[in-house]
């Protein structure tokens, strides 16, 4: 078998077998096939694509590169949620006591995040004394104790997956939808879940900026979830305006606080009621999205979630007083108002421009190097939709330095008002389950 026979026979349009798949990967992974013939490949199913019999067996080749997470000791179907990205994204750190505090197994991994602000991890590191890093067997007994635990991704993960998404990246091949969702999957498939929901986001701060692009990406998850033996469901939500109202890493954790006490933003709520039902029905914990969706607001008026996520922090090591106290969480030393220069209606929000200007902040990292400020970051006061008198404040700035110009400046470059009256956009677009 020869790497040039394969490229020639996907540049014009052929189907590989899995056997060619997997002499790819193997190849590419130890070295004997070389970047240029990847890169030919790469640009091939960018102008070809691949059919779902292919993106599975591509999914699967990346998946047997390296380590698989073994969670088999774990009881019960395990469930775990992704998210495509975004700006203010806090649905983890609601989602993962919320459904566990139904009965749902969640042995969540995360990353930490190079944008915007932090990943998971980085924003519970932002709660004294949190360890994310426990090894295989006392991550499992905790989810067998709790429900749940969340560890930052270790060990050998899907290497093919990383040599190939970093040549992606300098091949102008990253938008392929077939690559993206082989790519994504990979990591889900090999971290061990029974079954996956997928928030796919779309929108000015989504990486699918366009609704029939997130659409095709999460039709492709779900086809390869499906083929390879993982019920898998996905939701295209909203991502043309933040999620919820803090940006930032300490701030974030304090808005989960309040989403779990039953005080949080209508959209964070909604969209953790949605993805929290498909995840509870996935592990049958309730035979209808419905009753799914019922259970999990019982326990958020009951107290049970909040109870849960305490148990979940004190179990690995942090300070669960902070769910209480939430003044012990690391604090920003300045606060200043970005106040509107007219009246009249948020029409616009550009997520991208908010993210930026909390990540220059110091809430995110501009590189791998970058060191994040657990304390900064931006507190929406207005919405899309939302009335603004002149001089009201749009949004809160929490900073560790006394000039923030540069951030203000990019606020406004990102609030748009409109003197009519603006509908609200919807949150939820479509879920797609095959």
């Amino acid at each position: 078998m020869r790497m040039v026979d394969l490229i020639e026979k996907k540049r014009d349009g052929g189907e590989l077998t899995n056997d060619e798949i997997q002499f790819m990967i193997e190849g590419y992974t130890k070295g004997d096939i070389p970047d240029y013939q990847i890169s030919a490949f790469a640009m091939a199913v960018f102008f070809k694509g691949m059919t779902q019999s292919e993106s599975a067996y591509l999914t699967m080749a990346m998946v047997e590169s390296g380590d698989q997470i073994d969670l088999s000791s774990i009881n019960g179907i395990k469930v775990d949620k992704h998210s495509t990205g975004g700006v203010g994204d806090t649905t983890t750190l609601v989602l993962a006591p919320l459904v566990a505090a139904i009965g749902v197994p969640v042995a969540k991994m995360s990353g930490r995040g190079l944008g915007h602000t932090g990943g998971t991890i980085d924003k519970l590191e932002a709660i004294p004394g949190f360890n994310v890093e426990i090894d295989n067997e006392q991550f499992n007994n905790l989810v067998n104790t709790n429900k749940v635990a969340v560890v930052g991704q270790s060990g050998n993960l899907t290497p093919a997956d990383k040599k190939l998404y970093s040549l992606r990246d300098v091949t102008a091949t990253v938008e392929s939808i077939p690559l993206i969702a082989s790519s994504i999957m990979s990591k889900k498939i090999a971290s061990g879940a029974d079954a996956i929901v997928l928030d796919v986001k779309t929108g000015s701060g989504a990486f699918m900026k366009d609704l029939e692009g997130a659409k095709a990406l999460a039709k492709a998850m779900v086809e390869i979830g499906n083929a390879v033996g993982r019920q898998t469901t996905a939701v295209i939500s909203d991502m043309s305006q933040p999620l919820g109202y803090a940006i930032g890493n300490s701030l974030e954790i304090r808005e989960a606080i309040e989403t779990l006490r039953g005080k949080g933003p209508k959209d964070l709520v909604e969209l953790c009621l949605v993805l929290g039902s498909q995840m509870v029905y996935l592990a049958k914990k309730a035979e209808t999205l419905e009753e799914a969706r019922r259970k999990l607001e019982e326990v958020i008026a009951n107290g049970k979630a909040l109870e849960t996520f305490k148990a979940f922090l004190s179990a690995q090591g942090g300070d669960a007083s902070i769910v209480d106290n939430p003044n012990k969480l690391p604090s920003a030393q300045y606060t200043f108002e970005v106040n509107a220069k007219e009246a009249g209606f948020v029409s616009e929000i550009i997520s991208d421009k908010v993210g930026t200007a909390a990540m220059i902040l110091g809430a995110g990292r501009a590189t791998k190097e970058s060191k994040i400020d657990l304390a900064v970051g931006l507190v929406l006061n207005k919405k899309i939709g939302e009335k603004v008198e002149k001089g009201e404040s749009l949004v809160t700035i929490h900073s560790n330095r006394e000039d923030v110009n540069d951030v203000i400046e990019r606020i406004y470059d990102s609030y748009k008002i409109s003197q009519n009256p603006v509908d609200s956009i919807p949150l939820i677009y479509d879920e797609i389950n095959n």
